[in-house]
């Protein structure tokens, strides 16, 4: 989502949002009963979430390959929710459970409404890349071609190629009494082949899996004899796999007629189920359940739209899906391959480069300054991607981990990139001497195997490695430093809301809080000392933590917030967060929209909360904001209290009750100013975004043509205060 053009000329100074409408005071009669339907949906939530991104796929005013890039997202993201999401309706719908969401439908109407969906949001995806996506690339010269459209000599070397690289890996399977149907691994691209025996004239299945180890796509070598000036204009068209495959399907059944072709793919459960308690070692137990994972029970059949209706019966016997979990494709399957494409060197159709700033208090210099000397001055907030991660997180660890006058460093890690510095910045520590306690949790979904990799790295560099509490994910950003400083000792301390990882920092934007607070220092050694030893410290100074706080800490504000609301002073609650499903807070939010205060509600993907609805929740509003980065800090503001938090938790049940979760407050009025401006641009009301309406739909606003030059992008926006010479 872009800003117009004349913004870019002179960014104005950031105003601040809308003022709330005066709140009236409290009454008897205004904390009334909550009707039953007062939740949403949080699985058609979310796929108005995905709906969200396909949208930015379908905005002409985003560069050409970011388009593309949000419609391989959008496949990405509706992947892993059937691997989970819908994997867990199905097993109790199996089961006979007869748990019920929070808006009162059971698994199989929430199944049923999910596949409706499905069908329809994968149709539209695949109408946009085939209408607006893919005939635009062509104009641009990037071209993904079938094999019908080429000519001889490009045939000629393809062939050449697949004879060389391709054929030499691929294992045709026949399905007959003496071949049983072949085991068909999720999200595996397959090609289901009927061939026609010419002796006997008998047809028999077999199945082709495109080799998931090479690239989606081919590169078409062009002749020699084209102009140069042609080559240079037009980039070698891509050519899918599975076109080069079926083009020589002859060759892998030869004597054999083949009849018909078509692609399939399935989605198979991919939740994980370790028995903690039964287990002695978690490393093991998780490991043997990802080996488990790619056997997990199907979940969705996608299929090309071609294909016939005998070919797909036969599918659907042999894999046991249910009819209503089929989606049918028009063009190709898995658009997740379109990171393949993306990756052209065509910087004119993507986003401008940014290069995050420095914190000023860390601020460049030929030699970088000492992270702990600017801590001992005072706190220091970071925003990225707006921010240097390299510059101030992770400086903060590597300097801890060659300063000789660092004791200890104590760090959660949920998710770090493959050539972590993080990782080996503990390791050099570990190594130097320096006692280094790393939290890896094993469990984080999807990246569990890498974190066992790593686990076992910094185990055997000397780094007391654990893996948290049994039964619970720890899912906090915390990290703590302990240094001597004369006689004395010093803690210095990082709590945030992203992950230690410098990869996703450029993609995600998260906050976090750096600081040397005796206090918040003070309430980290705890929290250690809870997740390595044997503790049930449930309570903290200054810190929120879950499963035991961070719900009862959130609703007592909210509660505050009504009692100060009733005493005049101006009250108001904004929340930033990824989700918001959990009913006890939203009934507080609800109970507090009641009292007259307003709630503004900034929520990436998942809200089970219906805003606008009179007598319940009119005092509350909820927008969503996507765009070239992933929001994904979460921040609760309260203003009679004036009361900043920040940290890792999400408004959900996972978080709140079985994650070990950390939110900090933020005390430095500048540092909360800057958190205020944050929400201010967010909220500002010309700020390009999508507003939740009380029956669950989302409209895109502010409308175009109405707010004219006027339309804001708040990612845009917060980029160009950060660095003022951004073009």
């Amino acid at each position: 989502m872009r800003v117009s053009d004349t913004d870019t000329v002179k960014q104005p100074p950031l105003l601040p949002a809308a003022p709330p409408a005066a709140t009236p005071p409290p009454t008897a009669a205004t904390a009334t009963r909550l009707p039953t339907d007062r939740y949403l949906n949080r699985e058609l939530s979310w796929l108005d979430f995905n709906a969200r991104v396909l949208a930015l796929a379908e905005d002409t005013s985003q560069p050409l390959l970011e388009r593309a890039k949000f419609l391989a997202i959008f496949a990405s993201n509706l992947d892993e929710f059937y691997m989970v999401r819908v994997a867990g309706l199905k097993r109790r719908a199996e089961t006979g459970l007869s748990v019920r969401s929070a808006d009162g439908l059971s698994p199989t109407e929430q199944l049923e409404m999910i596949a409706a969906r499905t069908q329809d949001l994968a149709a539209r995806h695949a109408r946009v890349f085939l209408d607006q996506v893919l005939p635009a690339l062509t104009a641009e010269h990037i071209a993904i071609t079938r094999w019908a459209d080429l000519d001889d000599g490009e045939k000629q070397r393809l062939s050449g190629y697949f004879q060389d690289q391709v054929f030499p890996v691929l294992t045709p399977l026949a399905v007959d009494p003496a071949h049983p149907f072949p085991y068909i691994s999720g999200l595996s691209l397959n090609l289901a082949v009927t061939v026609k025996d010419s002796v006997t004239g008998g047809e028999h299945f077999a199945r082709v899996k495109v080799p998931d180890n090479v690239d989606r796509f081919v590169r078409v070598r062009r002749s020699p004899r084209e102009s140069g000036a042609a080559q240079s204009a037009t980039l070698a068209p891509f050519l899918p796999m599975e076109e080069l495959i079926a083009a020589h399907l002859d060759q892998l059944f030869p004597g054999m007629e083949v009849v018909e072709h078509h692609s399939f793919r399935i989605t198979r459960n991919a939740d994980l189920e370790v028995e903690e308690d039964r287990d002695e070692d978690l490393l093991q137990a998780l490991e043997r359940e990802l080996a488990r994972r790619r056997f997990g029970s199907p979940v969705r059949l996608e299929v090309s739209d071609d294909m016939t209706e005998h070919m797909l019966d036969l599918l659907l016997r042999e894999l046991d899906v249910d009819p209503g979990d089929v989606i049918q494709v028009p063009g190709l399957l898995d658009l997740s391959c379109l990171w393949q494409v993306y990756g052209v060197d065509r910087p004119n159709l993507k986003d401008a480069p940014y290069v995050p700033a420095t914190p000023p208090a860390f601020g460049e210099r030929e030699t970088p300054r000492n992270v702990f000397a600017a801590l001992r001055e005072g706190d220091v907030l970071v925003h990225h991607p707006y921010d240097s991660f390299s510059t101030s997180v992770q400086r903060f660890i590597e300097q801890a981990a060659a300063d000789p006058q660092v004791l200890a460093i104590k760090q959660t890690l949920y998710r770090t990139s493959g050539d972590s510095p993080i990782v080996n910045a503990l390791i050099d520590a570990a190594e130097a001497g320096k006692q280094v306690v790393a939290l890896v949790e094993i469990k984080a979904r999807f990246d569990e195997q890498a974190n066992i990799k790593w686990a076992r790295a910094l185990e055997q560099a000397g780094v007391h490695v654990v893996y948290g509490l049994v039964g619970l994910k720890t899912h906090c950003k915390t990290c703590l430093v302990v240094r001597r400083e004369g006689a004395t000792i010093r803690r210095y301390c990082h709590i945030g809301t992203g992950n230690y990882n410098p990869k996703t920092a450029r993609l995600y934007e998260d906050v976090g809080l750096l600081t040397a607070a005796p206090e918040i220092g003070a309430d980290l050694t705890d929290l250690f000392n809870s997740l390595t030893g044997y503790s049930r410290k449930a309570s903290y100074r200054n810190l929120l933590v879950a499963p035991s706080g961070v719900r009862q800490g959130i609703v007592e504000r909210i509660e505050r917030e009504v009692e100060l609301a009733a005493q005049g002073k101006h009250a108001r609650i904004r929340l930033k967060a990824n989700a918001l499903v959990d009913e006890q807070i939203i009934d507080a939010l609800y109970r507090a929209s009641q009292a007259g205060v307003p709630v503004q509600v900034v929520v990436r993907g998942i809200c089970g909360l219906r805003p606008g609805v009179p007598g319940m929740s009119e005092n509350i509003e909820v927008r969503s904001i996507l765009g070239r980065y992933l929001e994904h800090s979460r921040i609760l503001h309260f203003a009679a209290q004036n009361e900043y938090w920040i940290g890792s938790a999400d408004m959900m049940h996972r978080n709140l009750d079985r994650r070990v979760e950390v939110l900090a407050q933020v005390k430095d009025p500048k540092l909360a100013q800057q958190l205020g401006e944050v929400f201010d641009s967010a909220l500002y009301p010309t700020t390009r975004c999508w507003v939740l309406r009380p029956d669950g739909s989302w409209v895109a606003q502010p409308d175009p043509d109405i707010a004219g030059e006027d339309i804001r992008d708040h990612q845009e926006h917060l980029m160009r205060l950060r660095r003022p010479d951004r073009p």
